[in-house]
Formats: structure tokens, sequence, C-alpha cells
């Protein structure tokens, strides 16, 4: 990511100011740095992936039915509040003659959420990478995701999750809606 650090921490310690904080008070004292480190290392690194290499580097011939990776954490910013959102996402996709490493599978899920984006579109991504990549019979991306916008503010709504599935490809709804362990269409 292309970002620059010192205007960051610069900007949120203009934010913490603008709120009535000052940023040099020994509880705010490096806040800037942190929170910019935080966003170009963890929160926003996905800008960094090359999705495309990332899918052809790891792309193997096989054949199998189905492949379905469960229970994979998931954490993402909020464009709207700079918020985050976290819970699981579900991959599935029914290959015709390439399949994907399971762990470049989880980086690929990172490199969307690792953004600042809308949950909807993660799905789609992932979706969408790997069409391009495996051309699968189908393939979908289920993610059920607790958003801090919905639980530390506004309408505060502890417990509440998200839930979007994305699916591209022919296939049967139902059949991709219980591989990804989504209710029914």
């Amino acid at each position: 990511m292309n970002a620059d650090r010192r205007a960051a921490a610069r900007a949120i310690d203009a934010f913490l100011a603008a709120l009535g904080r000052d940023p040099a008070d020994a509880t705010f004292a490096g806040t800037g740095e942190r929170v910019a480190a935080a966003f170009a290392d963890d929160l926003c690194a996905g800008y960094d992936v090359d999705v495309d290499r990332l899918l052809s580097e790891n792309t193997i011939d096989a054949r199998t039915e189905l492949v379905v990776l469960r229970d994979l954490a998931v954490t993402t910013t909020c464009p709207h509040h700079l918020m985050t959102a976290t819970g699981t996402a579900t991959v599935a996709f029914a290959p015709r003659a390439k399949v994907i490493g399971i762990g470049a599978l989880a980086r690929l899920v990172d490199a969307y959420a690792h953004r600042l984006t809308l949950q909807e579109e993660i799905g789609e991504h992932v979706v969408a990478g790997l069409s391009r990549a495996l051309a699968p019979s189908w393939a979908g991306c289920r993610l059920v995701l607790s958003h801090a916008c919905m639980t530390a503010r506004g309408e505060r709504r502890h417990g509440a999750r998200v839930e979007t599935v994305a699916i591209a490809g022919e296939c049967d709804r139902a059949v991709a809606y219980r591989a990804l362990g989504a209710g029914t269409p």
C-alpha cells in the first residue's frame, strides 16, 4: 500500500483534536502512528495483494466434486464508519479441472476483506476471482459478520449479524446454499 504514514498519523492527531482530545496527552500519545500503522499494515493490506497472481500461482490440476472451506475468520473495515466487522466466511466451488490451495483460498478472502469495503463486495470479488482463475461449474461465498457500526454505535444491536451470499455459475441454488451452510435461497 502506498500509504503516507506520517500524513495519516497527522490526520488522526487532527481528528482527535477536532474531538476535543489533546493528541499530546499521555493517553493519546502515539495514537496517530498506531492507527496509521494498523490501517497500512493490516486493515488495508489487501490493496497490496495481486489477486490474479495469487490465484495463478496457487492453481493446480485436480478433479473433485466440491471444495468447501468453512469457518474462515474474517475481519474487514466498513468504508462508511471506518469500524470493523468480524465473523466468518465459507467459500465453496465445484471445480471442473482446477483447484486452488486452501491457504491461497484463505488469502484470497483476506485480500478482499482487508480493504475499505462493504461485506457484499467481498463475496462478489471472491466468487469473481475464483470464476476467472478456475472456471468452476459454480462458486459461492457466504459471509456472516457482526458490524461494530451496528453494535458499538447507532442501533447498538449486540449479537446482530449480517449474512450475505454471492454465487456465480451454473448450479442448483439449493445445493449451493446447503454447501455454503446458508438457509434456502
